[in-house]
């Protein structure tokens, strides 16, 4: 089959389209035909060898070269191992796989191999290029707010992370235009929340339609210094400037941030904040609850752009040069 691959860590010109073979089936695993793949900071973060990111210890997966990168693929499945149930080949499905591990069967490829409970059924009404983009960003924005759905120690903090309820309250989401925000402004409002959204003055409009009920554009003005008494902010660009927003959360209220770097504790523990991370897992059951909202219409996934699976040198440049909104989507005919 064909497959993107890195054999030294880089930028995007390390990726190269070859020849690989077939990733085998292993007992509880689907093989999928793959028709789209969703592209994440996971991606360049692994292509680079996390010499760009700062992460905890024993958060970077050993990677042996050459690599596959990608976590998120929409496809056709091909073929289904002898003790699982509920697949047939044919079915049409999508995940997020072997996340936060990384495994010998990534998605940047024309097969993927991967445990059936990561996968889930992808809906007929639901395209297969928006199925892939939701995967992983919408897992994430799920398991900050709406719930953690699996046990796992956490290597983040020594508690689990836990969301909070949302009915009510005034939820403010950084980045709000990016793959993630652009979902969590959507769960939230599903979960009736009201919701600010901030991002830059393009946006404006695209987040309103998504149901933010109030914009900030950071460009012109800082969220710290115009909004006070929110109950959470979900703050999906993270590091340590998150701490600021910690001006703007009422006493009791919590703040979220989807990247490492947070280093106030004693700010927030004056002002009675609770500060939460998780790392994201592999969760098929979850995306078949999503699944549902994108099939009804109750959540949008916005594609900043697609490429074929040999231009994914493209891709990654694109991703490089930042402000995407919504997600950047790989083909694969």
């Amino acid at each position: 089959m064909k497959a993107v691959r890195f054999h030294q860590f880089g930028g995007p010109e390390v990726l190269r389209y070859e020849e690989v073979p077939v990733p085998t089936l292993e007992p509880g695993e689907l093989r999928v035909r793959v028709r789209a793949v969703g592209l994440n900071p996971a991606d360049w973060y692994l292509r680079d060898g996390y010499q760009h990111k700062r992460l905890p210890d024993g958060m970077i997966p050993p990677i042996t070269l050459p690599a596959i990168p990608g976590s998120d693929a929409s496809g056709v499945v091909d073929a289904v191992a002898d003790d699982v149930q509920g697949f047939s080949p044919g079915d049409d499905v999508f995940g997020t796989l072997r996340f936060p591990s990384f495994g010998d069967s990534a998605t940047y490829a024309e097969y993927v191999s991967a445990p059936a409970t990561h996968w889930t059924h992808k809906p007929a009404g639901v395209g297969h290029a928006d199925a892939a983009a939701a995967a992983m960003s919408g897992l994430t924005a799920w398991q900050f707010l709406i719930e953690l759905g699996h046990a796992e120690q956490n290597p983040l903090q020594p508690q689990p992370h836990r969301p909070v309820p949302l009915e009510g309250r005034t939820v403010l989401v950084n980045g709000a235009a990016g793959g993630v925000g652009h979902i969590a402004v959507q769960l939230a409002k599903w979960k009736g929340a009201r919701v600010i959204a901030v991002a830059s003055g393009r946006h404006e409009t695209f987040l309103r339609d998504l149901g933010a009920d109030e914009f900030i554009d950071y460009t012109t003005d800082r969220p710290e210094d115009v909004v006070q008494g929110v109950d959470l902010v979900l703050d999906t660009i993270g590091g340590p400037g998150t701490s600021r927003f910690l001006r703007t959360i009422k006493r009791g209220g919590a703040l979220f941030p989807c990247f490492v770097g947070f280093d106030d504790t004693e700010q927030a523990d004056q002002r009675g904040v609770t500060v939460s991370q998780t790392q994201v897992r592999s969760n098929g059951r979850q995306l078949g609850d999503l699944g549902r909202l994108l099939d009804e219409g109750t959540v949008h996934i916005a594609i900043d752009g697609t490429f074929p699976l040999h231009d994914a040198v493209a891709a990654h440049q694109r991703a490089e040069q930042g402000h995407i909104r919504g997600k950047l989507v790989l083909t694969v005919s």
